[in-house]
């Protein structure tokens, strides 16, 4: 009998612990609606995609009240789609401060890959990152060369992966594209070429694809506290080598591989990112830990949000010929040969392209990384208490009929007007709003928003000229159950045109041998 009671007791202990853990907490905002947690812990059961939860169980009540109480990283937290709190959400610096994993979960294996960064901190210390940082992420004279490069060495490897494919079959497009996006960051913020195009074996791809692959799995993510426990779960051990490894690799390669660069001596405008926090570290302005910790944020935002994009770019033009030859139609009629910033950003339909793919595969789909410094009132109207996490879902501000229209969640590039410079305003007008957030907004957006705009210009002119493409008919799109946003194990199907005003590899590299003057760091 003794053994009997000391058994339920135990149990009743366990049971309560549990809900103690998971119930939603008594201070939370009564006047939101809490969304089940399961919905949050799907992923652990369920192949369904993001679009299709969000449409199920989210979309209603979001769209009705704007906010609601959602488990996310092992706690409740408030998220938000109506414009009205994500102005306020974004504007109030002061009041929801950043506070990424290196504060929610310092434990966890997150925290430990991204560490403390420009993206994730707050107040003088990323002012102090941000200081060193920003002018390698906003520089208006980024060299296009690389680009350019890679995007047609992108084209030659996808009609090559074509011929060795079946008739009729697609080529699984992401491991090229991840291969062509390192390629472009390393270029373009480290001062390196990680070879990845050309080096199959090479261990910067490989480690981080197996990143991809083993870190971001639904039941950590949804339980963090477990990565307290590697003894316990010997997957997230093996995790926390992997990550240890990608910070070993990345910081030998970036100090003691050749750089690229071919700048001249004392021309600061060709600095890149990497430079910057090299001197930061060398006055010391920053310390070993947080050179490390930008670095791998640069490596991994750098080229994450392009290869995500990119991949919705070719199964959505992939699926839309009118829209893939409209704009091929326009590339040719430019007759440009080595595109530059000014001659892509004069495209309107490219421009508009781009934008709309931001508006429906926002890469970064779901954020919560937001803390309330202290008790606050989110858009006058919904009670937030301190130390509550604040976050946002752009899919569902970006397909909210109230914002977009009853079309929102239909590709329609004419949407953002006809002129460039009317597309632009709307980008900017839309950001303001806190209807369109595909780079955050106010003064914490995405300061690798032009990079990226840039990256996506160029990379499709090249595609579009040199060949044109369609999603395999086997096909059907999949997005990810969280997270990040673009079509999982797209296959698309290529064919090689011709190429309008080629040029020869000889005239790119008379270009830098002009340029180049023998100097080094």
């Amino acid at each position: 009998m003794a053994l009997l009671t000391a058994v339920i007791v135990a149990l009743w202990g366990f049971g309560l612990a549990i809900w103690w853990k998971v119930h939603v907490p008594f201070n939370f905002p009564c006047n939101v609606p809490k969304i089940p947690i399961y919905v949050s812990l799907l992923g652990l059961w369920s192949d369904m995609g993001q679009d299709e939860i969000y449409d199920r169980w989210l979309r209603k009540p979001l769209e009705q009240h704007g906010a609601v109480r959602f488990w996310f990283a092992g706690r409740w937290s408030i998220l938000v789609t109506r414009p009205q709190y994500l102005t306020d959400l974004f504007r109030n610096e002061n009041i929801y401060a950043k506070a990424g994993n290196q504060k929610k979960i310092p434990w966890s294996v997150l925290a430990t890959l991204l560490g403390d960064n420009i993206i994730s901190s707050h107040g003088g210390t990323w002012r102090l990152y941000t200081s060193i940082m920003k002018p390698g992420m906003t520089k208006r004279n980024f060299d296009c060369r690389p680009l350019i490069n890679t995007s047609r060495k992108l084209v030659e490897l996808l009609l090559q992966a074509q011929s060795r494919t079946a008739a009729g079959e697609g080529v699984m497009i992401n491991p090229l594209i991840l291969r062509y996006a390192i390629s472009v960051m390393g270029q373009s913020f480290l001062d390196i070429d990680f070879q990845c195009l050309e080096d199959l074996e090479n261990p910067i791809l490989e480690v981080q694809t197996n990143i991809k692959r083993s870190i971001f799995k639904p039941f950590y993510m949804n339980f963090p506290v477990a990565d307290k426990y590697p003894a316990l779960f010997p997957s997230r051990k093996r995790a926390f080598a992997l990550v240890r490894r990608f910070e070993s690799l990345l910081y030998d390669l970036v100090q003691n591989r050749p750089r690229t660069s071919c700048k001249k001596k004392h021309d600061a405008s060709n600095n890149q990112v990497v430079h910057m926090l090299e001197q930061a570290l060398k006055e010391g302005k920053i310390t070993e830990k947080q050179y490390r910790d930008n670095l791998k944020i640069t490596f991994i935002v750098g080229h994450e949000n392009t290869q995500l994009l990119l991949n919705s770019m070719f199964y959505q033009i992939g699926s839309n010929q009118e829209v893939q030859d409209k704009l091929r139609d326009e590339v040719n009629a430019a007759n440009i040969a080595n595109p530059t910033a000014d001659t892509v950003n004069k495209l309107p339909y490219l421009t508009s392209v781009i934008y709309e793919l931001l508006r429906l595969y926002p890469p970064i789909s779901q954020l919560i990384n937001r803390v309330a410094i202290s008790e606050a009132m989110l858009g006058d109207t919904v009670p937030i208490p301190a130390d509550t996490y604040v976050g946002w879902n752009a899919y569902g501000a970006h397909t909210s009929s109230a914002n977009w229209g009853p079309r929102a969640k239909d590709f329609i590039p004419d949407r953002w007007g006809s002129s460039v410079e009317e597309m632009q305003l709307k980008f900017r007008r839309d950001t303001i709003r806190g209807t369109f957030i595909p780079f955050n907004a106010h003064m914490r957006k995405c300061l690798g928003q032009a990079f990226v705009l840039l990256q996506m210009k160029i990379a499709v002119f090249e595609l579009v000229k040199g060949m044109r493409w369609t999603v395999d008919p086997n096909y059907k799109l999949k997005l990810p159950g969280a997270g990040v946003l673009a079509p999982m194990g797209c296959k698309i199907i290529f064919e090689k045109i011709q190429i309008h005003e080629p040029v020869s590899e000889m005239e790119l590299f008379a270009e830098d041998i002009a340029l180049y003057d023998g100097g080094d760091l």
